[in-house]
């Protein structure tokens, strides 16, 4: 007889199965009064007001009477949705921003089919990046806007104002990997930042692939944490079931992560070659179309923003930003949390906003 049956009493067997069983129970219930609707991410009101191709720049309806007069536009990583920064009403980026009186624009970049295989990080840069921000500074008779780049859309951001830094009048970034060398970050280490080609070859797979599946990164990201991401948050649901709120909370998450749009064959391949492969963006050494990127080129205000227990975007990445930039006014700031919990964590979202609310208005 295996040992630790020996310390099982019938009676702890058959309570403990009662209550699974009454939780599962429970859970179904809930699971049952679910709508497609009920689970919907991006809970602040919005207008597209921008389109190309299948980039939308959505504009986010402020609460209050008279913004902040300089907008704020978001730019996300290509991989996943934009719209964990407003998951829902109790956990959202967006919304306390606005509620704090910023203007928040949102820059979607779509879903790229077969078509959009040939795009590059020209197009999506100095394309689609640069004509958003023209629109918002034509509609509001500016020249400057601010940027907050999240996770690969702030290392988009640092070469964005790189190159246009006439455009940009100051510039967030959030968990954003700068330092691609660093060989204890599982996520680099996966690609090929410390072997090259060696340990991926970027050239044969969009050669072969043309763009890359949204599965497949989506499969990259769970096997940093098998267990975690891939095992033990299905092994808890029972406990999340039955309760109405987790499980909304448990869905949305699983919606957003299952989102995961085709990645551009063209532009996959210059950043993972040139951003992790080659580490050339603190090197001066990446060129995005004609256009050289140079760190000592971002002179405006800088606001780092970084999660202590980031798993995908190892802290010492994002810290490393401070040696490379021109920038006079630098900021850096951790938080206790994750990458995801960047977005998602109460405590987080109770001191974040005002974090950047009060920065930007601090230099308006």
């Amino acid at each position: 007889m295996l040992p630790f049956l020996t310390q099982l009493s019938l009676e702890d067997t058959t309570h403990e199965y009662v209550e699974l069983t009454q939780k599962l129970v429970k859970g179904m219930e809930n699971l049952s009064r679910l709508r497609e609707e009920d689970i919907e991410v991006g809970f602040s009101p919005k207008e597209a007001v921008y389109k190309e191709d299948k980039v939308i720049l959505y504009r986010f309806k402020s609460p209050v009477e008279k913004p902040f007069q300089i907008p704020v536009l978001i730019v996300y990583a290509l991989v996943n949705r934009p719209f964990m920064v407003d998951l829902q009403e109790d956990r959202s980026l967006v919304a306390n921003l606005l509620k704090l009186g910023l203007d928040v624009y949102l820059l979607d970049w779509g879903y790229p089919t077969r078509a959009d295989r040939w795009l590059t990080l020209d197009d999506y840069l100095n394309g689609y990046l640069d004509n958003c921000v023209d629109f918002i500074c034509k509609t509001h008779q500016l020249d400057q806007i601010n940027l907050l780049g999240i996770c690969q859309g702030g290392t988009f951001s640092l070469c964005y104002s790189s190159m246009h830094p006439e455009k940009v009048k100051n510039l967030i970034v959030m968990v954003t990997p700068v330092d691609f060398q660093m060989k204890n970050t599982l996520l680099n280490m996966r690609g090929g930042c410390t072997l090259g080609s060696d340990a991926l070859d970027v050239d044969l797979m969009i050669d072969a692939m043309g763009n890359v599946p949204g599965d497949f990164l989506n499969l990259e990201f769970l096997m940093l944490k098998p267990l975690q991401l891939g095992y033990q948050k299905y092994l808890d649901l029972p406990d999340i079931m039955s309760s109405q709120d987790k499980l909304l909370n448990f869905m949305r998450m699983e919606k957003w992560i299952f989102d995961s749009p085709d990645q551009a064959g063209e532009a996959y391949r210059q950043f993972l070659k040139d951003f992790y492969q080659g580490n050339k963006l603190i090197k001066g050494e990446v060129v995005i179309g004609e256009k050289p990127v140079n760190l000592k080129a971002v002179t405006m205000p800088v606001l780092n923003l970084y999660a202590d227990k980031d798993h995908l975007v190892d802290p010492s990445s994002s810290i490393a930003l401070k040696q490379y930039v021109g920038s006079k006014d630098y900021t850096v700031q951790s938080f206790p949390v994750g990458h995801i919990g960047m977005y998602v964590s109460g405590k987080v979202q109770r001191d974040l906003p005002p974090t950047i609310s009060n920065w930007l208005k601090a230099r308006s």
